[in-house]
């Protein structure tokens, strides 16, 4: 079975034919045959995330993942890589402060398991970063928020202990939720099952309760010499 990994440069490898999965591939080749392969490995069991890279050009997570013959292993897009396969998770800790993607006032009210289920799902995350190394708007604009963080942020605006929702909000207005194209990647590539496009369409549902709308639609002409621009005091 031959692997192509991409690391400084594309190297190829010939294991015995197996049932591997990427992981188990690429720790033979490790112990078998290049010790100085790079590449994180946590729970061997599809919870920690730390093993996400792309197979194929498709973002999997290397334990859960069959390898094929003749397959392309490479490191997640878009994010920094650290040596071959492992890649900086800087971005996500920075954006974590950035959007105070936390409590930021507790309303010091009782959450009961209904208003639980409301943030369970995006509770999940695994901050495996494939949302990030599948996103066309990240991989142009590394100022933009990004899926991760725009759930998140939507997991703490719609739990009953905060008591400030507004400044979620408002923090994510500037390269953050307008800036989405709503293309639906990170929900396919999402090992958890997480939905950050639906998060996102929420997220807008809120942003408009505050009064806030897409600036580029603001600015928008639809013909006939007429403007439609937002006016604050229609």
């Amino acid at each position: 079975m031959k692997t192509t990994i991409q690391r400084d440069n594309e190297q190829l490898f010939e294991i015995p034919d197996s049932k591997y999965t990427v992981l188990e591939a690429l720790r033979y080749i490790k112990i078998n045959m290049d010790r100085t392969l790079s590449f994180n490995q946590g729970c061997r069991s599809g919870v920690c995330g730390s093993c996400a890279c792309t197979v194929d050009g498709k973002e999997v997570l290397a334990c859960k993942t069959f390898l094929q013959d003749n397959q392309r292993i490479e490191p997640l897009k878009n994010v920094e890589v650290i040596k071959d396969l492992v890649v900086s998770k800087d971005k996500i800790e920075q954006n974590i402060q950035k959007y105070k993607t936390t409590i930021i006032e507790n309303s010091q009210k009782t959450a009961t398991n209904k208003d639980a289920k409301k943030i369970d799902i995006q509770s999940n995350c695994i901050l495996c970063q494939s949302c990030y190394s599948s996103c066309p708007v990240f991989a142009v604009n590394k100022e933009f928020a990004g899926p991760y963080i725009l759930s998140r942020v939507f997991r703490y605006a719609n739990d009953i202990k905060e008591s400030n929702q507004k400044e979620h909000i408002d923090l994510i207005q500037t390269n953050g939720v307008w800036d989405c194209t709503l293309c639906g990647n990170c929900t396919l590539v999402c090992p958890e099952h997480l939905d950050p496009k639906n998060d996102i369409q929420a997220l807008r549902n809120m942003s408009a309760t505050y009064g806030y709308m897409d600036p580029n639609f603001a600015s928008m002409s639809f013909g006939g010499g007429m403007d439609f621009g937002f006016n604050p005091n229609f």
